[in-house]
Parts: structure tokens; C-alpha cells; sequence
């Protein structure tokens, strides 16, 4: 738990040190946003998810995105880091080939890969504390599930629906990952 805690920390302080930096640069980091069909712009598919167009975008972000890490962490490290880089790829290379023109940037499409597979993976565990996960982010999130379909001009909704069905296919592959053990299981084999 404490070691999740850390690394849900460092996630925050990782994207708090690039808003701030993109804040007051005036937004020049944001040119590392994904921009459709744009040779130039295809490795930005990794900087992209990193960046906010504004100060309330990266804050209607960055609770989100640490409360889902923190639970995906749940399945453990490795799990954590496969589900994030197959979200990361996938969703920014389907954005890359199908969304609009225009920049676009921002955590929500890792936050909806990381939606689709906690609300999924639970079940598909069958695993009490994993599925108490997979109601709890159903109950408390699930309006999030609106947010996949076409909206405003400056909401980049195709980014939210690929990240949240490459989150589902992330949870068919990855949510049998065994639990870690417990300090608790740890020292009942001692």
C-alpha cells in the first residue's frame, strides 16, 4: 500500500512539474499535443497524455488520474505499467489514425483506458477485493461513461472512447494477474 501511495505521489508531482513548466511558458509544451494523421506530430502519441490546454483542464485531470492509479495498482506494479503503456499506444495511435484535426492533449484518455479496465477487471478476476474495486468505480464514476460520446469542439471525446475500449481489452488480457501477497499471507507461510 505504502509503496502504491509513492508511486501515485510521483505520478502527481510528475505531471504538477510539466503543468507548471507549460503554464509559464505559455502553453509551449503543448505543441507536443497529438495532432491527427501528422507525421511529425506521431511520437507526440507519449507526450501527449502529459499535457493540459489550461490550468482547470490539468485539475479536472490529475484527481482522476491518481484515484485510478492508485486502484489499478492494486493489480500490482507490472500490471500497472502493461495497462498504462498498452493504453498510452494503443489509444494514441487510433486517435492518431480516426480523431478530427486539431491538438489533441490531455490525461483523460488514460484516465478512460484506466476506467474501462477497473470497471471490467473486477468481474473477470473474480476476485471479492478487485470486484469491489470494479462497483466502486461503477457507482462513483460511471457517469464518466458519457464522456465517450461526441461533445464540444474542444474535447477530444475520440480519445475518451478509444482509451476506454482499449482499457476493456486490457482487462481481458491482463485482470487474472495473481494478487501480490499480503504481509498478512506472508507471515501465515512463515
Amino acid at each position: 500500500m505504502q509503496n502504491n501511495i509513492k508511486w501515485v505521489g510521483a505520478i502527481f508531482l510528475v505531471l504538477t512539474a510539466i503543468e507548471i513548466v507549460n503554464l509559464f511558458t505559455g502553453r509551449a509544451l503543448n505543441y507536443f499535443g497529438l495532432i491527427p494523421r501528422s507525421i511529425n506530430h506521431l511520437p507526440h502519441v507519449f507526450s501527449a497524455p502529459l499535457l493540459h490546454g489550461s490550468f482547470w483542464h490539468f485539475l479536472s485531470n490529475i484527481v482522476t488520474l491518481c484515484v485510478f492509479s492508485f486502484l489499478l495498482l492494486q493489480y500490482g506494479v507490472k500490471t500497472y505499467l502493461k495497462v498504462t503503456l498498452m493504453i498510452i499506444v494503443t489509444t494514441g495511435l487510433a486517435v492518431w489514425l480516426f480523431a478530427r484535426g486539431g491538438n489533441h492533449l490531455g490525461a483523460s484518455s488514460v484516465i478512460y483506458g484506466y476506467f474501462g479496465f477497473l470497471l471490467l477487471a473486477g468481474f473477470i478476476s473474480k476476485q471479492f477485493f478487485r470486484l469491489m474495486i470494479s462497483i466502486f468505480v461503477g457507482l462513483v464514476y460511471g457517469g464518466l461513461i458519457f464522456g465517450v460520446l461526441p461533445q464540444g469542439k474542444y474535447i477530444s471525446w475520440e480519445s475518451h472512447l478509444f482509451g476506454f475500449l482499449f482499457g476493456l481489452m486490457a482487462a481481458k488480457m491482463w485482470a487474472h494477474t495473481p494478487n501480490y501477497i499480503t504481509a498478512r499471507e506472508a507471515a501465515s507461510k512463515n
